[in-house]
């Protein structure tokens, strides 16, 4: 079926005929199981899931920054009743057809919003969420413009004191984006930590890590909570948390990335380039 940005097609599991992928292009976006929305399919969503439970409980003001199938909001209304989320999808289209096609949870629960995602993020009131979520894709990489300092600092206004920051990042060997946005995103949000699969560190193959960004000493997530790591170590494809010193070694010499220069503002005086 057309949408803005392609063509979407579901595809049913023949051995569970409520289990649905949505692929977009022809690449997986999402997985639904229509009669359990507490089933994450997809391994970095167990991740996030794994971070998220670690909260104290209680209902969550949630911000997916790409929305796809609304897997992820699903859970957290499953898991966290009462909570309030924002969703948004650059493709108006997809989210009238998901809307439609799945049970997702009504407004106030849960607003869907077409447009920009960091465009969508900046009209957000400051101090305003708990948790904001970046999953977005096109193609198979994340826009370079949700990875620099200045997206993540508008995360931080956006965030409340003892919000997390979660970013799905794909990358591949040698991982230099992930070592990168990791970077980027603890110059502004310190209390920071990586979740991967041990051979994606290894540098044996492509695939997704979970960051994750709080203000250090003003969280309730708890990184070194030895639950959290026991979680990730007890999921399906069994991961492993990064902070301290093995994020320090992670991290490497890699620069936080940020905004090119706007091509309208004039080079400072006494700059190495003037005359």
């Amino acid at each position: 079926m057309p949408i803005d940005t392609g063509w979407v097609e579901l595809v049913r599991d023949r051995s569970d005929p409520g289990a649905v992928t949505v692929l977009v292009n022809g690449v997986p976006s999402s997985h639904v199981e229509l009669g359990d929305p507490t089933w994450l399919e997809f391994e970095y969503m167990q991740q996030m899931a794994a971070v998220v439970d670690v909260l104290p409980p209680g209902p969550l003001d949630a911000v997916h920054l790409g929305a796809g199938a609304c897997s992820l909001p699903r859970w957290l209304d499953a898991r966290r009743p009462g909570s309030r989320q924002i969703a948004v999808d650059v493709d108006a289209a997809l989210l009238t057809l998901v809307r439609a096609w799945f049970d997702l949870p009504r407004s106030p629960r849960l607003r869907l919003r077409p447009g920009d995602a960091r465009a969508r993020l900046t009209e957000l009131p400051d101090s305003s969420a708990d948790l904001v979520v970046r999953d977005v894709f096109a193609g198979d990489r994340t826009p370079s413009d949700l990875g620099t300092r200045e997206f993540v600092e508008e995360v931080a206004r956006v965030l409340r004191p003892g919000g997390v920051y979660l970013a799905n990042c794909a990358d591949r060997p040698p991982l230099e984006l992930a070592r990168a946005e990791m970077a980027t995103i603890r110059a502004v949000l310190p209390g920071a930590a990586l979740v991967s699969e041990p051979g994606m560190l290894r540098g044996r193959r492509y695939g997704n890590l979970v960051l994750i960004g709080t203000r250090s000493g003003q969280g309730d997530l708890d990184l070194a909570d030895p639950g959290l790591a026991r979680t990730l170590r007890s999921l399906p494809v069994p991961t492993r948390l990064l902070r301290g010193p093995e994020l320090d070694a992670f991290v490497g010499s890699a620069a936080p990335l940020a905004d090119p220069p706007d091509p309208q503002t004039p080079p400072a005086v006494g700059s190495e380039h003037a005359p």
